[in-house]
């Protein structure tokens, strides 16, 4: 289906250990709106999609996992040096006593990632747009989270991936409309 090099889709840097910073990634990778939801919502949503965009969410939802891989990343790189004290200060002490220095899929306030964060009706047009709504609003989380870094390096991985949302929308966007044209074409007997 896929080939996976071992590379991440676009380098990810940090300039100096940031635990805040990374409590505030955490929802990128564990929160409703955040990568692994997006990456199995879409996925999900595939098996119930008419043949014309199917691959679309395929290709969508693979890149999400290059995504969560990225966001596992930052999160490693602005912690790896953090005491358990600038870990507590950060907001992360429950997480340290639970997990350590492991991820763990939940949202930056602790709320454990959980299966009802992946909708599907079945209707393709309805899916869709609740496609394009995940990735508006991982767009602007990823915008806040950029509003809150004063990482010049963190930002412009965080500036990729809110870019990507973009893109992802918009090609959602088209396939509502390929599937409406779909819809409204009459049929001739």
């Amino acid at each position: 289906m896929w080939i996976y090099e071992k590379k991440l889709q676009y380098p990810v840097k940090v300039s100096t250990c940031n635990p805040m910073l990374a409590k505030f990634l955490i929802e990128q990778y564990g929160g409703a709106d955040g990568e692994l939801a997006a990456a199995l919502r879409y996925l999900n949503q595939r098996y119930t999609i008419p043949d014309k965009v199917i691959g679309l969410l395929t290709d969508i939802g693979t890149e999400e996992f290059a995504h969560l891989e990225m966001i596992a990343t930052m999160v490693y790189k602005l912690t790896k040096d953090a005491t358990p004290e600038q870990l507590k200060a950060a907001g992360l002490g429950d997480h340290y006593v639970n997990h350590g220095e492991a991820l763990f899929y939940h949202n930056a306030s602790g709320v454990p990632w959980t299966a009802s964060y992946i909708q599907a009706k079945g209707d393709p047009i309805a899916d869709l747009y609740e496609d394009i709504a995940a990735e508006e609003k991982a767009r602007a989380t990823y915008q806040w989270i950029i509003n809150l870094s004063d990482d010049p390096d963190l930002n412009d991985g965080l500036k990729f991936l809110r870019e990507r949302e973009v893109v992802h929308s918009q090609r959602f966007r088209e396939a509502v409309e390929i599937l409406k044209e779909e819809r409204d074409k009459k049929t001739v007997f």
